[in-house]
């Protein structure tokens, strides 16, 4: 496609991301979606990175976007280390497989660099991700808060080579995604968007079970 360009996000963009987030979510991981909740009230949040903030456009219009927030990592000793964790990502259902997401990801990964960041961990389904230098959580040695446990859908990818050093890391993610156990939230901000249906679909199922099993020894 011709006429595509990256670039941050500006407070114009807000709504029409969150319009976009709606509509690529809906009923992906469950009836409905909170994600376009999510990134109205990511953006106030502290962990929130508006420099890795970026939309992709199509002769103007905004068909996606990649936004990001601070998360952590802890080894056996206590040392933090800083990293990134992208998502949403969102390409507008039409234009989705056409290598857009890579795009951004690429795009995105490379000013991370640039600030310095070289590990992002996302939890995701694997299947989105591996084709784009992610690995089990268990390659790399990083679990949740629970030792030796290292869950099918979290997922790491160095943006420097050889980085984590096979040391056990222990994964913090940020509390930004907090906001979306406010149910009635959700429903208030989603009630100010067009009515869409929520159903079930086998995405869902899929998900659920990444999301639900773990990679064992």
């Amino acid at each position: 496609m011709n006429n595509l360009t990256i670039r941050l996000e500006t407070e114009k963009d807000y709504k029409a991301v969150e319009e976009l987030t709606r509509e690529a979510f809906w009923n992906v991981y469950k009836p409905g979606a909170d994600e376009h909740y999510y990134v109205h009230m990511m953006r106030k949040h502290p962990d929130f990175i508006p420099e890795l903030a970026f939309v992709l456009e199509l002769n103007g219009k905004i068909i996606g976007n990649i936004m990001y927030t601070k998360a952590w990592l802890e080894d056996e000793d206590g040392k933090r280390k800083e990293i990134l964790s992208f998502g949403p990502i969102c390409v507008k259902p039409e234009y989705q497989r056409q290598k857009l997401g890579k795009m951004l990801i690429e795009h995105s990964f490379d000013a991370a660099r640039k600030m310095g960041y070289d590990v992002n961990i996302n939890f995701g389904n694997p299947g989105n991700y591996v084709s784009r230098g992610f690995v089990s959580c268990k390659k790399k040695n990083v679990s949740f808060v629970v030792e030796e446990n290292f869950p099918t859908a979290l997922l790491v990818c160095e943006l420097v080579p050889g980085v984590l050093d096979g040391r056990k890391w222990m994964y913090i993610p940020s509390t930004a995604a907090d906001c979306c156990e406010d149910i009635a939230a959700v429903e208030a901000f989603d009630a100010t968007f067009p009515p869409k249906e929520k159903v079930w679909m086998p995405s869902q199922e899929e998900f659920y079970i990444y999301s639900h099993s773990s990679v064992v020894r």
